[in-house]
């Protein structure tokens, strides 16, 4: 079983037990946070795509750290006018394990024989 959530403005699919570098979540370490925005589901074989979500599906996520990535440089200069700049960036992000993907339970209706 896995799915396709979106979150920070980008798309994975995880499966139960991964372990992602997501764009920086606003949430304590050791937290449970729960992704909403499920885009794709497979269960067994079975596909839901969502329009543009899956209504009911969810991701839980275990948060195990906040930090920054490595630091990149960033230099620009203009030929013959003795211009240059040199910046440093480091990107925050969260780290997250998937622990469970959960689907919404099946609505069936009563159809009336008369």
């Amino acid at each position: 079983m896995y799915a396709v959530i979106e979150t920070g403005g980008k798309q994975y699919q995880v499966s139960n037990g991964d372990v992602l570098f997501i764009e920086k979540l606003d949430v304590e370490q050791d937290t449970e946070y729960l992704f909403d925005k499920v885009v794709f589901l497979n269960k067994e074989g079975k596909v839901s795509i969502g329009t543009p979500y899956v209504k009911g599906a969810s991701v839980t996520a275990t948060v195990l750290k906040n930090g920054k990535g490595k630091k990149i440089e960033v230099f620009t200069y203009k030929a013959h006018k003795n211009q240059k700049r040199k910046m440093g960036h480091r990107q925050p992000y969260t780290q997250v394990r998937i622990d469970s993907i959960a689907t919404a339970p099946k609505r069936t209706k009563k159809i009336d024989k008369d």
